[in-house]
């Protein structure tokens, strides 16, 4: 069985960009990369899914047009810009610091240095 965690604080967007650094999905599309690629750790709610995707097409990182899903229903389909492309190299750099810091606490063990 899959443990689901809540997402982080400031980790959607980067999730979201990652799901897209492929190439174009649907809403659908990218929660569901995010659920498969995380064996269900992570899973992202509609609302919270398409707030993000409209605030980072107001920002430049994505842009979006309507095509036909692969159920042949009309969908928006959001890609990374060049500048979402930069953004996303920045924070992944970061998350990966981040992560080695993180593990590094964890594996020094308690009053350790």
């Amino acid at each position: 069985m899959t443990r689901q965690l809540p997402l982080l604080r400031g980790t959607l967007d980067s999730l979201v960009l990652s799901a897209l650094a492929a190439g174009p999905l649907h809403g659908y599309g990218v929660a569901d990369w995010v659920r498969r690629t995380t064996d269900g750790t992570l899973q992202i709610e509609d609302g919270a899914l398409y707030t993000a995707l409209h605030r980072m097409e107001d920002r430049g990182w994505v842009s979006s047009e309507w095509g036909i899903s692969p159920h042949g229903r009309r969908a928006k389909f959001y890609g990374l810009t060049p500048n979402g492309r930069r953004y996303l190299e920045t924070e992944q750099r970061d998350w990966q610091l981040y992560v080695a810091a993180v593990a590094k606490v964890f594996s020094a063990g308690p009053g350790r240095s």
